[in-house]
Parts: C-alpha cells; sequence; structure tokens
C-alpha cells in the first residue's frame, strides 16, 4: 500500500497550490479566494524512492455545526482518518491565529502523526517566520514556500521519514473507462456520484455551485475499474461572472474531451432547457459516448413524467443515439442501470470495425439508396475502413465526394450504427476523395511525325472554319 499524505488547514492556506506541487500537475482549482476547495482530492506524487498518495481537502473549520462549512468539515475528518500522516499546513504571513491552535487540537484528539509546515515564507526570516508556530505542540515547524517551491523537500523527508520506499508496479494497460457526470448546477451530479460509490465522497448540498472542482474518484464495480468524475455545473456563458467559476467551467469542458463516457444528468422537477441542449451539443461536438440520467423522477405525477419524455424527444432528439435513464439519485432507484449503460456506450465507442463488413454496408447502403447527383456528376462510394475510436470514424472512399450532402451523410451514419449496433455513442463519416492515377503524369514528347500531324489537323480546321 502507499503512504498517504492529507493536507489539512485553514482556507487560504495555500493547499492546493501544494497538492499542485507534490503532484506536479494542476489537477487542483487555485485561486486567491478562501473555501475554493471543497470535496477531497486525490493525486499520486513521487519523492525520491517514494511513491505516495496526496489528499487535498476543503478549508478546516472544525467549529462549524452545519451549512456547506460543516460538511467540508466532515470531509476533511474523513481525509485525515484514512491518511497515514497529516500534514498540517498554516500561513507563515498571517501568523498563528485560533483556527490553527483549534485544528491542533482536533489533530491530537485523532491521534496521527502531523508535520507542521509553515507556508508562505518566502523572502522572510524563516525563524523570526516559525517561532510562534512551536506553540501549538507539534514539533518542529517547517518553513515552506509551495509557490516557489521552496522547503519541499525538507518537508517530504520529515513526512515520509520511517515508510519504506515503494518502486512503482510495472505498468499494465488497462482500459479503465474515465466516465465524466455533467450537467447544470444542482441537478444532482454529486449525489449520483455517491450512490455509485455507495458512500459519502462528494459534498452534496442544496445549493447550486457546491461542486467548484473537477473531482476525480477512481472504483471497482463487479470487477470492472472506472474513473468517476465530478464536475462543477454548467451555467449559460451569460450568468457566470466570477473568475472563479470561469475556470470551473473550464475545468468541467476539459473533464469532458478527457471522458470516455459522459453522463449526462437532467433534473425531471424542471424543463429541458436550452442550456442542457448546448451542453448535449458540447458532447456531441467532442465525440463522445452519451447516457443521459433523468434525476429526481420519483415522485412525479404521470402527466408530468409525460411531458418531460415529449420535450427529451423535441429538445434533445439529436440525441437519439443515446441510452435514456429515469432515475433517482438520492433514493438510488434506477442508479443500478447507469454503470450498463456506461459499459454498453464505452464498448460501442471502443467497437472495432472490420474493413469488409464496412464495404458490404457500404454497398448495401448505397443501392438501397444512392447518393444524389451533384450537377452532372453522381458520387461513386467505392469501399470503408475505420479511421479511429471514441468515438468510432468510418472513412469512406470514392469520386466527387465533396458534392454529398449533409443529409446523406447523417444516412450513413444511421446505417452504420444499426448494423453495428452502437448503441451510446456518436459515429463519424468522413470521405475522402479517391487519387488520379493520372494526376501526377507528365506528357510525353510529340514525336516528329506526331508533330506533323497535329500541324496538319489545324490546318484542315482553319480552312474548314474559314480562319487563315
Amino acid at each position: 500500500m502507499l503512504p498517504t499524505l492529507a493536507i489539512v488547514g485553514r482556507p487560504n492556506v495555500g493547499k492546493s497550490t501544494l497538492f499542485n506541487r507534490l503532484t506536479r500537475s494542476r489537477d487542483a482549482l487555485v485561486a486567491d479566494l478562501p473555501g475554493l476547495t471543497r470535496d477531497r482530492h486525490y493525486g499520486r506524487a513521487r519523492f525520491e524512492a517514494f511513491n505516495f498518495l496526496v489528499v487535498d481537502t476543503g478549508g478546516f473549520e472544525p467549529v462549524a455545526r452545519e451549512g456547506i462549512l460543516w460538511e467540508m468539515a466532515r470531509q476533511t475528518l474523513q481525509a485525515i482518518d484514512e491518511a497515514d500522516r497529516v500534514i498540517f499546513l498554516t500561513d507563515g504571513r498571517t501568523g498563528l491565529t485560533p483556527g490553527d491552535r483549534t485544528i491542533a487540537t482536533t489533530l491530537r484528539q485523532r491521534g496521527k502523526q502531523v508535520v507542521l509546515a509553515v507556508n508562505k515564507v518566502e523572502g522572510m526570516r524563516t525563524d523570526v517566520v516559525t517561532a510562534e508556530f512551536y506553540e501549538l505542540g507539534l514539533g518542529e515547524p517547517i518553513p515552506i514556500s509551495s509557490a516557489h517551491g521552496e522547503g519541499i523537500s525538507a518537508l517530504l523527508e520529515l513526512a515520509l521519514n520511517g515508510f519504506v520506499g515503494e518502486q512503482p508496479e510495472p505498468s499494465v494497460e488497462t482500459k479503465v473507462p474515465r466516465v465524466a457526470i455533467v450537467g447544470r448546477p444542482n441537478v444532482g451530479k454529486s449525489t449520483l456520484v455517491n450512490q455509485l460509490l455507495g458512500e459519502e465522497r462528494m459534498i452534496a448540498f442544496d445549493q447550486p455551485g457546491t461542486t467548484r472542482d473537477s473531482i476525480e474518484v477512481a472504483f471497482e464495480h463487479h470487477g470492472q475499474s472506472y474513473v468517476l468524475v465530478d464536475t462543477a455545473g454548467l451555467r449559460r456563458q451569460g450568468k457566470v461572472f466570477e473568475s472563479v467559476e470561469k475556470f470551473s467551467v473550464i475545468k468541467t469542458m476539459q473533464a469532458i474531451e478527457q471522458a470516455n463516457v459522459v453522463v449526462l444528468t437532467l433534473d425531471a422537477q424542471q424543463e429541458v432547457s436550452d442550456q442542457d441542449a448546448h451542453i448535449a451539443g458540447f458532447i456531441l461536438d467532442a465525440g463522445r459516448a452519451l447516457v443521459l440520467a433523468v434525476n429526481k423522477w420519483d415522485g412525479l405525477e404521470s402527466s408530468r413524467r409525460d411531458l418531460v419524455k415529449n420535450e427529451l424527444a423535441r429538445k434533445l432528439g439529436f440525441l437519439d443515439f443515446a441510452n435514456i435513464l429515469f432515475i433517482s439519485a438520492l433514493r438510488g432507484s434506477g442508479v443500478k442501470g447507469v454503470l450498463p449503460a456506461v459499459n454498453a456506450a464505452y464498448d460501442a465507442a471502443m467497437a472495432r470495425l472490420p474493413t469488409p463488413r464496412l464495404t458490404r454496408v457500404l454497398h448495401e447502403a448505397v443501392t438501397q439508396h444512392q447518393p444524389p447527383k451533384a450537377g452532372p456528376f453522381r458520387p461513386k462510394l467505392r469501399y470503408a475502413h475505420q479511421g479511429g475510436h471514441n468515438p468510432p470514424i468510418v472513412v469512406i472512399h470514392g469520386s466527387a465526394v465533396a458534392h454529398i450532402s449533409e443529409t446523406y451523410r447523417r444516412y450513413l451514419e444511421n446505417t452504420f450504427r444499426k448494423a453495428f449496433e452502437l448503441r451510446g455513442t456518436p459515429l463519424r463519416v468522413e470521405f475522402r476523395q479517391g487519387h488520379n492515377p493520372f494526376a501526377d503524369r507528365k506528357p510525353k514528347p510529340l514525336t516528329e511525325s506526331e508533330e506533323n500531324s497535329l500541324r496538319r489537323q489545324r490546318r484542315r480546321g482553319r480552312k474548314l472554319f474559314g480562319k487563315k
């Protein structure tokens, strides 16, 4: 087992910056705003011969007893209980605060080994800055600057002291589906993630914008490994004002791009909005496999359910390839069908399509319905082969393919999807103009007899048309 280090501290002391420094990534969202991080964020790190896990936590307020701060504190306490050691991060520029003393008391009560770090000491006399933190009784404070990388080695040497260096396991290429849970704010994305995991891993709170960062969670279900990505809610662009929220939107877009399957979560108690359609369009443009999860389905009257289904068909009809699930993330009804639908969509997105069968399906489609003429030309489609995965890409070679209409392209897409039973993934058809073997061939020079014959033909032509 890899040793686990949890980073805890007051809001805005630089925990996410230290997390990014240790993991050598930008996975944690960083801004000069207290309380930005709310959920636990895990990452792998390496220092010399040590491989270990790092846990970024939200700002710790142990005295909170309700609201979002209480939920953040519960997440932090769970991270402390799971960790082998705790890095207690303080702010050297602010100095020792009552909040630091409260956190120190909580850590002693939990009985965890604690390494005390004083952050933001760049350009300062470290002996003076750290002097008052001895009062916490947690050992020698380590002066660091997570933003500039100062003192990180000394911090890790102390934090990992006593652990045995573990070499990374030999990499074995395994196909682990990345599943991004996306949707508008407050539709139940975090609640769905918690229901799939069987624990309160994400803060689920009745407040739009509770999740601000994209949080990855690896888990296993019936022998199959997954990586779930809980994302921030996507609002309309005109309603996004805070810079932090803009970064959250960017992280969500990146999560969609990096995912294999996207679960678009809708709220059955609200109408299917234009924003839902915009999010679905972005997923489609990214070419990601898709599962539609209509949440909060329990307790709806039959008339409301019929209305929701009609709205789905009318506003999201372009997602007819996706499986639609009607669920209640809070109560768990229908959630058992989410992962099987994800597996089906993933398998379809990664399907291998043999060239002979693709070409046969193409010829059958052309026999039933030929591409319409464009002027004097009718496009000729000769053969097809697969050009990629996630989404599946079918490349068709032929002549005059530039004249093929978008309607006929969609006809071919539907034909291939039906023939190969590709449920849950978009499919793209690309056309390639056949190569003309004579295009690059230079004409041979004429012989003397051919030139004489050409001159005679020109003279006859001039006499025939009365030209000199």
